[in-house]
């Protein structure tokens, strides 16, 4: 399994888990990029160990090609001085370092395409990290509009504010009814002669 796809498991399961609880928004993101922080820190962890292990097969092939040569060196002093034997046994020996390095000469390879791919998801998860890092502050200013939207609206279609609503208005029915049946008993009724005066006085002042 790829660390992409370990990934992104771990993610929908926490994205999943998260939902069910109802849990907000801004914390799915904030795990999100907490799960890629992580697993970038794995991956360059794997790159290092990956370097390091590289340069150790390097070292050795360097030490083994030295050990070569030497096993070349003995094989033509052996052939120098007439010892057949000791010349066969020296190239024998050279062919098996031969062979040695150049199965580390594949280990150091495949380690090469392994530090290639290390490279890649690291580039691949920093601009995932870096997109989703731009788009969390987006994320909880939407959501906190949205909270804020939802809460008023609940308060428009709020049953207690429209039975309030109702009871101001019949309250202003009745004083309408009230102040409609004082302003009835006024009508046809004439000023006696002291309301007259009274009125006199008050224009006067």
């Amino acid at each position: 399994m790829s660390i992409f796809s370990r990934l992104s498991d771990i993610i929908n399961a926490n994205i999943n888990s998260l939902l069910e609880k109802a849990e907000e928004p801004e914390k799915i993101i904030r795990l999100m990029i907490q799960e890629m922080e992580d697993t970038l820190v794995e991956i360059r962890s794997a790159a290092a160990k990956c370097i390091a292990d590289r340069k150790e097969v390097a070292r050795h092939v360097e030490y083994l090609e030295r050990e070569q040569k030497e096993w070349t060196r003995r094989a033509e002093l052996a052939v120098r001085s007439d010892r057949e034997d000791l010349a066969r046994a020296a190239l024998a020996e050279k062919q098996a370092i031969s062979d040695k390095i150049e199965q580390l000469k594949h280990e150091s390879e495949s380690l090469d395409g392994q530090l290639a791919k290390f490279n890649d998801d690291i580039t691949k998860l920093q601009s995932k990290l870096g997109d989703a890092k731009k788009r969390q502050r987006s994320i909880a200013i939407r959501h906190k509009t949205a909270t804020s939207q939802l809460a008023a609206r609940k308060h428009i279609h709020n049953d207690r504010i429209d039975e309030m609503l109702f009871r101001f208005e019949n309250a202003e029915r009745k004083i309408d009814r009230v102040e409609s049946e004082g302003e009835a008993m006024d009508i046809g009724r004439r000023d006696s002669l002291a309301d007259e005066i009274e009125g006199l006085e008050d224009d006067d002042r």
